[in-house]
């Protein structure tokens, strides 16, 4: 890639972290394209969608939770590892409003740009919660697609204004209800 390709498209990607962090997976992509100083088109030279654009900025946050889960799965007690991962995908939610429903659209989607990271991220999960009911500490009767739906629920709920301040009481709640052991400290 040329240098002021690149230098277009890291502007591209530290303007649009900036702009989704404040209007969240809706974002307008004019409005991206005008605050990096460059055309509509260009933006969508490097990223022809806004899925491809969000591949780029979630990235490394969805590898960093799939690394995460991996790092887990040898760490830590199967359920404590299951609850360490589910409350850092919570936090990874609640910092992009509206990206779980994208996450969700392109779980099940392998055209999506985001199918990928979703589905190492959901694999990621699938294994902490096999772990889990191996060693009788989650409920035997779900699975990594139950996991996967759970957390886009959650994701969605602290997404919005009204249940925001209860995301802390929300995932206490339904890793409850997941984990046969309760844990004290997620209280």
């Amino acid at each position: 890639m040329r240098a002021d390709a690149q230098k277009n498209r890291s502007q591209i990607l530290t303007v649009a972290r900036d702009v989704v962090t404040e209007h969240g997976a809706d974002a307008s992509m004019r409005d991206i394209a005008r605050r990096a100083g460059v055309g509509l088109a260009t933006l969508l030279r490097h990223f022809p969608s806004r899925e491809a654009l969000f591949e780029a900025l979630l990235c490394n946050h969805l590898d960093a939770l799939t690394q995460k889960a991996a790092e887990l799965e040898t760490s830590t007690s199967a359920d404590e590892a299951l609850l360490t991962w589910f409350r850092a995908l919570v936090t990874f939610a609640q910092s992009y409003r509206g990206v779980v429903a994208m996450m969700a659209a392109a779980h099940t989607n392998p055209d999506s740009a985001l199918y990928a990271s979703c589905a190492a991220v959901h694999s990621a999960g699938a294994r902490l919660l096999v772990r889990a009911q191996d060693e009788g500490t989650a409920r035997a009767d779900m699975n990594g697609d139950d996991l996967f739906a759970l957390i886009t629920a959650l994701g969605w709920a602290v997404d919005q204004p009204s249940f925001a301040p209860r995301a802390d009481q929300l995932v206490h709640l339904i890793t409850s209800a997941i984990l046969s052991r309760t844990q004290e400290s997620a209280a």
